[in-house]
């Protein structure tokens, strides 16, 4: 893993972002210290499209309205 100073990869911003894009890891460091590490980004995870549905589908399956009416319900809860 390579190792940088703050001022340093403030002025090649740039390419240490291509070099991270290659799947490097670069520590970044203030005063020999380390305080950050550059490292390519994960993949964005996405849900399953037929999970989300499914869920869905059971979440309005398991939450009925007892034979109520929505309007019935809304006064309901105005009383």
């Amino acid at each position: 893993m390579a190792t940088i100073g703050a001022y340093e990869a403030k002025t090649h911003l740039s390419q240490l972002l291509e070099r991270v894009a290659q799947g490097e890891r670069i520590v970044i460091t203030k005063h020999g210290v380390p305080v950050a590490v550059l490292e390519p980004a994960s993949p964005a995870k996405r849900a399953d499209p037929k999970k989300v549905i499914a869920a869905l589908k059971a979440l309005r399956r398991d939450h009925r309205l007892d034979g109520l009416s929505m309007r019935e319900l809304i006064e309901e809860g105005r009383a």
